[in-house]
């Protein structure tokens, strides 16, 4: 009987049309959920206008897709890999595109927030799941690199939000927005069928079909027979609850430190994106002016993510990782002090590049650090603890712009937990990453079982 390390296989495989295709449908999915969170903002001048709500109200109407959010994560991270990430993608989908589209049919506040949370669910439980299947498929060699460039589509979608936003809202009102975000539903059979399933969840399944098939595409040499058995070597956990076998084997220091250091990147994510453009309005600045600051900011978190991701493929990602936060604490600090417009754009550049960018090298992280079978658990728990700070900091924020500090106190406050977020960071226990644990084991096959060739090493 021969025992076949799928997960390996895909760890050293080749990069192919198997490895892209997967990148093409985890981007798309980012892409229309990253375009449905966004849209609401892109529309809430004109919601505030129509429904006759106050700001305050407004704020707590663009928030329920944030508390949704927050519970997707946690509840689609921790079930994925129980129902299978296919069956969690799909559902997330349906959520997200359905009742975004309903909210743009709805003329009652409440029930716009009611929608809104409902899409929320969607838009956060997707996320765990496409960086723990886009992590699972990539090649170990340029894993961050392809988490990275999949999930900057989050910021593709926010600027397909602006671009199409200003011309529906011009010729069909607000509404058609949002209507126009149930179309992505109707992908939904054709995920089912292109999108492989997670190995861990056709192993516990014991579907070795499907599971021979897809080692065949993960590498062309491999070729069936009927007593293979596929494993996943150095798989732990003791089958018991997901969220305990975060604190067991050593991790549960390490997720603390990723629960924090997501809650500080986040704050400081949603109160740039939140206050930017007040803040610098209330600089001088006119109002386009402000507007493309934000729009700086988002170009420099694709920009951020993408080449975070291929610096930590080649250097030490905790490393990358906490050398990012130090530069949004310092490029964040320095905004509020008096400077030549062009220097300025190039600090909101890179705060957007070492917050946004950040935050998805994180997530990037946290995906590698857990083993598969509580990957989707681990990476959902980080981001929905997180979410507590993208919910907060807009009322912190607002709270201290009231106060009437000085712009550079403003600026001082949304930089303070970049130092946070590195220090916790510092504190995660690399040795102990699923990461660390796969690569030793193939430099050790490979070491000490000479003769072998680098199929055998999946034996």
């Amino acid at each position: 009987m021969q025992q076949i390390d799928i997960q390996r296989m895909a760890s050293e495989a080749r990069l192919g049309s198997f490895q892209y295709g997967v990148l093409i449908w985890c981007a798309l999915i980012i892409i229309f959920d990253g375009y449905d969170l966004a849209v609401a903002g892109i529309a809430l001048p004109s919601i505030i206008k129509e429904m006759g709500v106050g700001p305050t109200q407004a704020g707590l109407l663009v928030s329920t897709a944030l508390f949704g959010m927050m519970f997707g994560n946690i509840l689609f991270g921790t079930i994925s890999d129980k129902i299978g990430r296919r069956r969690a993608m799909a559902i997330c989908i349906a959520l997200f595109s359905v009742f975004t589209s309903a909210a743009g049919l709805c003329k009652d506040p409440i029930l716009f927030g009611v929608a809104r949370f409902l899409a929320g669910l969607g838009i956060g439980g997707v996320m765990p799941i496409v960086i723990a299947q886009m992590t699972e498929y990539a090649p170990q060699r340029v894993r961050s690199t392809m988490v990275t460039l999949m999930f900057s589509g989050y910021s593709v979608g926010g600027m397909l939000a602006a671009v199409l936003g200003k011309s529906l809202m011009e010729s069909y009102g607000w509404q058609s927005v949002f209507i126009a975000a149930g179309l992505p539903v109707l992908l939904i059979p054709l995920i089912l069928r292109s999108m492989p399933e997670s190995v861990s969840f056709l192993i516990q399944r014991g579907r070795t079909r499907e599971l021979a098939r897809l080692a065949a595409r993960l590498d062309p040499a491999y070729h069936a027979s009927a007593d293979d058995r596929f494993v996943i070597a150095g798989a732990d956990g003791s089958g018991g609850a997901p969220i305990r076998e975060l604190f067991q084997q050593g991790r549960g220091l390490s997720t603390l430190m990723f629960w924090l250091s997501c809650f500080m990147c986040l704050f400081m994510v949603y109160a740039l994106s939140s206050w930017l453009a007040k803040l610098m309005a209330s600089a001088g600045y006119s109002l386009g002016s402000a507007l493309t600051f934000v729009l700086v900011l988002n170009l420099g978190g694709m920009l951020g993510a993408i080449g975070g991701g291929w610096l930590a493929d080649r250097l030490h990602i905790k490393f990358v990782l906490t050398g990012m936060y130090l530069l949004a604490a310092v490029s964040i600090g320095l905004l509020g002090h008096p400077m030549p417009t062009g220097w300025l754009y190039l600090l909101v550049g890179l705060a957007g590049a070492s917050t946004i960018g950040t935050q998805i090298v994180g997530c990037a992280y946290a995906g590698q650090f857990y083993p598969i079978g509580i990957r989707a658990v681990g990476v959902g728990w980080t981001l929905g603890m997180g979410r507590a700070g993208a919910i907060l900091a807009p009322i912190v924020i607002g709270v201290l712009v009231a106060m009437g500090l000085p712009l550079e106190q403003n600026f001082l406050a949304i930089a303070a937990p970049g130092l946070a977020a590195a220090l916790a960071v510092l504190m995660i226990h690399h040795a102990r990453s699923a990461s660390v644990a796969a690569e030793t084991g193939i430099i050790h096959c490979r070491q000490n079982e000479e003769g072998r060739s680098v199929e055998d090493c999946h034996r």
